[in-house]
């Protein structure tokens, strides 16, 4: 499951892109090095969800849907 901590790498369904975060603390967080916030959208839509669970996201630029390819504990 996907937690505080985790790296989750995910593949965006639309268009096969591929991001990898890891999620932080807000003083952390630099999303250039793919570290996010606890506190983001995405991560909280992330967090408690599963190795090939879909999430969906509402963005300001439309809604985006993911599937978590990967859960890892570093």
């Amino acid at each position: 499951k996907v937690v505080f901590g985790a790296t989750v790498d995910l593949i965006e369904l639309y268009n096969d892109e591929e991001f990898s975060y890891q999620i932080v603390g807000e003083d952390e967080a630099d999303i250039k090095h793919g570290l996010i916030s606890v506190s983001s959208p995405i991560a909280r839509a992330l967090i408690g969800k599963s190795e090939g669970e879909d999430v969906f996201l509402q963005t300001p630029n439309g809604p985006r849907e993911f599937e978590i390819l990967q859960v890892r504990y570093l």
